[in-house]
């Protein structure tokens, strides 16, 4: 038997925890040195396929149009749902339904497309346990209609977490990322960060896969990870978890000769007692990488953003975003100008009150005006808003909106309606 981790136990109130009566002051200063302005009216808010109660979605780019997977109930239990966008949905597909997902806020299922194939991957639970569960993956060959026996990449047989997965491609062949707890099992015992080729071809079970990598031995509990393919080169990118409790970025790349030892992309110093569950957010453009993430050093709530002209071997100063309240939950994706569009989560207000913001950045650190999304709440309801690039002038969002019959909406913007900044 296993108990939750103490990053989890300690830190799903983040929210709350690094706060203060001078910080507080503080973000007001920032609110108002840094209003927002509004964002274009959205060029379309399409109805998404999905159902009361929907929630956790996830966005993936296939060139044209953009895959949408999601969590809804159906009875009994739940269904992992996609649909793929390009100006209207195709009807829904089921990739797995039963009463045996792990539904969290935070550890989402993903849809990927990877060459002529879709690759997606929800959490399944292994036992009465309340963090017992595992990894499941799948991949159609066409296009969603039928699916393969779920596969795990990882063969141990604790009774832990495993979760926060990162699906890419390199060349033909997927590789998972994923937080793996099996060291758990013992007293204080860390989370690593673990990732395996899938078995593509093999019917089911590891034939065909490869080896299991262990890229990082202690790496915060609960954090999503990210991946990107830059120039050929895999990066992934996740939270650490060092020496005196610092949880700063790291980022760790496969090479030829392996998967090198993983660095930080900012030594922030963030000293913190437990996972503050708000991972980092990567995008990729030939060897231009981006990478968007949460910290709070000294209890100073920030959204940073930080690039990288050389496949993510070395990074530039970070640049803060934040109007001064931010919650994070940050996603990214890069232009064709090599410039980053980031959107985060942000405190607005009083009681739970939250909108979704935006900013674009230059590499060389010209930022543009804040603009807000959307309007959600703070509560760990409203989950983890995505965006993706629709096509060649277009962005997609996605959020859970915890308002109403809470439901997964979606909205279309116009990418000229953040100017270049200059």
């Amino acid at each position: 038997m296993t108990t939750p981790s103490l990053a989890c136990r300690l830190l799903d109130r983040r929210e709350d925890s690094v706060r203060s009566p001078r910080i507080a002051l503080l973000c007001g200063l920032f609110s108002a040195l840094w209003a927002c302005s509004p964002a274009p009216p959205p060029v379309d808010s399409p109805a998404a396929p999905t159902a009361p109660g929907s929630g956790q979605p996830f966005l993936a780019p296939d060139g044209t149009g953009v895959w949408m997977s999601w969590l809804e109930p159906v009875p009994g239990g739940h269904r992992l749902a996609a649909s793929r966008f390009d100006g209207s949905w195709t009807d829904p597909v089921t990739v797995a339904e039963g009463d045996g997902f792990f539904v969290n806020w935070a550890d989402f299922p993903s849809i990927r497309p990877v060459g002529d194939r879709l690759v997606a991957h929800w959490l399944w639970r292994r036992g009465p346990a309340t963090y017992d569960y595992g990894v499941r993956l799948a991949w159609s060959e066409d296009g969603g209609a039928t699916w393969s026996p779920p596969w795990t990449p990882h063969e141990d047989d604790t009774p832990t977490e495993h979760g926060f997965v990162s699906v890419f491609a390199d060349g033909d062949v997927a590789w998972a990322a994923w937080l793996d707890g099996r060291a758990m099992v013992e007293p204080h015992g860390p989370m690593s960060l673990r990732a395996r080729s899938l078995p593509f071809g093999a019917a089911a079970g590891s034939a065909g896969a490869g080896p299991e990598n262990l890229l990082d031995a202690r790496a915060c509990e609960c954090c999503q990870t990210s991946a990107v393919v830059a120039a050929g080169t895999p990066v992934v990118v996740f939270r650490d978890r060092a020496e005196g409790e610092v949880r700063d970025i790291h980022v760790t790349r496969r090479l030829h000769d392996g998967w090198t030892g993983s660095s930080p992309i900012h030594e922030d110093g963030w000293v913190i007692g437990g996972c503050p569950v708000n991972g980092p957010a990567a995008a990729a453009l030939d060897e231009l990488v981006a990478v968007a993430w949460f910290t709070a050093p000294d209890g100073e709530a920030q959204v940073k953003v930080a690039f990288s002209g050389d496949a993510a071997a070395s990074f530039g100063s970070p640049v803060r975003l934040d109007s001064g309240r931010p919650l994070g939950r940050a996603d990214v994706v890069l232009l064709d100008d090599g410039s980053a569009l980031v959107a985060w989560l942000e405190e607005e207000g009083a009681g739970t009150a939250a909108s979704i913001l935006s900013r674009r950045v230059t590499p060389d650190g010209v930022m543009g005006e804040v603009r807000r999304l959307a309007d959600t709440g703070s509560a760990r309801a409203s989950g983890f808003p995505r965006i993706a690039r629709l096509g060649e002038g277009k962005l997609l969002l996605a959020w859970t909106d915890p308002r109403g019959d809470g439901r997964v909406r979606v909205s279309v913007f116009a990418l000229d309606g953040w100017e270049a900044p200059s």
